[in-house]
């Protein structure tokens, strides 16, 4: 009996389906992870915004006091909301914007607990802590997606150029 080229290609999702799980279960030290923005308590909200923009890569700035604690987050949702709403003062202070003492990853848990936290709590940049709470890192939804895209290199290089397509058979000799 041969296999049809539609059979193949259920035995490759099958096989992608079926190394998902242990891929999410691995840590988040084996993601490649990006240097966070960092301001100091005290900084002006217009220094954060002009932080924000200058790093193009980021979407939040992480405040952390002089020993490397993470205080808080501050993220363009956060300023931009309200000013739109008309409720921000651009020379005050960071902190009266920030979320103080945001939820937090170590590099010993999952991916699943990343994509879990981006999902429940609407976090786009996950901040990454060390015992002491210092700020190590920081993992993104674009992080993530890299891993994966990585760990599926033969199944993502075979795709066709739409995915949705399936070939009605097979293509050569």
């Amino acid at each position: 009996m041969t296999a049809t080229l539609h059979d193949v290609s259920d035995l490759t999702e099958t096989a992608v389906v079926n190394r998902v799980p242990a891929i999410l279960d691995e840590r988040l030290r084996v993601l490649s992870r990006r240097q966070p923005v960092t301001v100091a308590p005290g900084t002006s909200l217009a220094e954060c915004v002009r932080t924000i923009q200058r790093t193009g890569t980021g979407d939040s700035v992480f405040v952390c006091d002089a020993s490397g604690r993470l205080v808080g987050v501050l993220t363009e949702r956060d300023v931009f909301g309200r000013i739109v709403a008309g409720h921000v003062e651009l020379t005050g202070p960071v902190e009266s914007l920030m979320t103080a003492e945001p939820r937090t990853l170590d590099l010993d848990q999952t991916i699943r607990d990343a994509i879990d936290l981006m999902q429940t709590g609407r976090y786009r940049n996950v901040p990454l802590v060390d015992e002491r709470h210092h700020l190590v890192g920081v993992v993104r939804q674009a992080d993530i997606i890299k891993y994966l895209a990585e760990s599926f290199p033969e199944e993502l290089l075979n795709l066709p150029p739409r995915p949705h397509q399936r070939m009605k058979e097979p293509e050569g000799a």
